[in-house]
């Protein structure tokens, strides 16, 4: 069965989608090349990949430890807040708090996970005080001892 990516994509957006997200450096002539199209094609492809928000933006990871970020923690929350208005500003609040690298709404025990990146214990015991200003009912703090695996590249090109 055909999936909806497929019916809106096809496999040149894939191969080009899938090569930007591994190399995003890439020069649009060099991306041409590697998908057999000229580069005013592939230009208007990625504009229009850009367009239709299969490409969100294109960024720079950085090294979390030479800059000195020692500490990558994930932060498990629950709240006691039920009003859609008072869980707006929360989830506002914690968007805008920038060692905050990620925020996911959850089903089970936990209302919210943060992925979270401080250089020390004592800013990590400030951001727990923040949080606890904002009314959270329960926080759970697991710090992240080494790195296995770290990723953005989503699986698109292994169909």
């Amino acid at each position: 069965m055909e999936s909806f990516v497929s019916k809106v994509l096809d496999e040149v957006d894939i191969q080009i989608l899938d090569l930007m997200q591994k190399e995003a450096q890439l020069s649009n002539a060099e991306l041409a090349r590697r998908v057999n199209l000229s580069p005013p094609a592939t230009h208007a492809r990625v504009k229009r990949l850009e367009n239709e928000g299969f490409i969100e933006r294109q960024v720079a990871i950085l090294n979390q430890e030479k800059l000195g970020f020692d500490l990558l923690c994930f932060v498990f929350m629950s709240t006691n807040i039920h009003q859609a208005e008072q869980l707006e500003v929360l989830e506002k609040a914690l968007s805008s708090m920038p060692e905050v690298l990620e925020c996911h709404c959850l089903t089970g025990e936990y209302d919210y996970l943060l992925k979270v990146a401080n250089k020390d214990r004592k800013e990590l015991e400030g951001f727990i005080r923040k949080l606890n200003k904002l009314g959270i009912a329960r926080i759970q703090t697991s710090l992240a001892l080494r790195e296995i695996k770290y990723s953005t590249v989503l699986p698109i090109g292994d169909n």
